[in-house]
């Protein structure tokens, strides 16, 4: 089966998936009139914004597993997540109750929060020549476990209530999803995924290695720099819209990734197409897993990834 068969393929099953989600459980619900207007303002923009949010995440995984020549690396390898955690978690603290410009304020602290995260990890990158995915990798991972203090100093802090909505938050969660979310990250998500078909072949060349890319004519710090901004900025956006979903990125790119192999050509479109569907799956999951209550969906991602990360580990350890 040739890349082009096994595109489509991924294709037509997400499809299936996204139009299957929305009817599931409907049939219990015998007016008709009240059956549409879950079907229409609660199931359908919930089913687009997880695929269009679980898209972006795994294109973004895939972004950073070439850039860190790293299977095990995820969209929330350089901290944007714990930051947007931290703004959303310092917006419940302070007890702010606003809207700016159609967005709410944890949305909104969440992001600035995201913002400060990035900005942090390029300066502190800076400071040793190149731009380097190794020093990009360790700036990240220290700025992730600085924020997830302040996140848990903050918590102690805080009173029952507040403490409970972080906790909440932090778990990620689709059930706020709606045509307005939803006009509001596709945007984000579409100039992400438009950079990186762009780039499709500067990826392939960084998978090889920096030196091998320059030798191709390839600018790899402006390559890496463009790169670094425009999916730290698609995260810091999906996380402040639906709170932080994890090992969606890690996941997707790697299931795609023995599917259909290492040509980002064929690899970006799968795995936007596999990670919209398999975020449908799980938010599915998520709701009838304990109908009529429902699981928020970071949770199901989580307790699949672990085993999925572990896998990983056992078979680059064989290797």
């Amino acid at each position: 089966m040739t890349s082009l068969h096994k595109l489509i393929l991924i294709t037509l099953s997400s499809f299936v998936v996204a139009f299957a989600a929305p009817w599931i459980g409907l049939g219990d619900i015998k007016n008709e009139i009240i059956q549409q207007q879950i079907l229409l303002d609660i199931r359908l923009p919930r089913v687009l914004f997880a695929f269009v949010a679980g898209a972006g995440l795994s294109l973004c995984g895939m972004v950073f597993q070439a850039m860190f020549h790293n299977p095990l690396a995820t969209p929330f390898t350089l901290g944007v997540a714990s930051g947007a955690s931290f703004g959303a978690a310092c917006t419940v603290f302070l007890g702010l109750n606003v809207t700016l410009l159609g967005f709410d304020v944890i949305t909104i602290g969440a992001f600035i929060g995201a913002l400060v995260a990035i900005t942090f990890v390029f300066f502190i990158s800076q400071l040793q020549r190149g731009f380097s995915s190794e020093t990009l990798l360790l700036t990240g991972v220290a700025t992730s476990f600085f924020f997830s203090s302040l996140i848990l100093f903050i918590q102690y802090l805080s009173d029952m209530t507040d403490s409970f909505m972080i906790m909440r938050w932090l778990m990620g969660g689709l059930s706020s999803a709606s045509y307005h979310s939803l006009l509001q990250l596709i945007p984000i998500v579409t100039i992400s995924t438009a950079i990186i078909l762009w780039l499709s072949r500067e990826l392939n060349l960084l998978m090889a290695g920096d030196d091998i890319a320059l030798s191709r004519g390839v600018s790899v710090k402006q390559v890496r720099y463009l790169l670094f901004f425009s999916t730290s900025l698609c995260v810091g956006g999906i996380v402040a819209l639906c709170g932080p979903i994890g090992f969606i990125g890690m996941m997707v790119p790697h299931i795609c990734r023995l599917l259909i192999g290492t040509d980002h050509r064929w690899l970006t479109p799968a795995t936007l197409m596999f990670g919209g569907g398999f975020l449908i799956l799980c938010d599915g999951i998520a709701r009838l897993l304990i109908a009529p209550a429902e699981i928020p969906v970071g949770v199901i991602t989580t307790l699949l990834g672990g085993p999925f990360f572990l896998w990983l580990l056992i078979k680059r350890r064989q290797r």
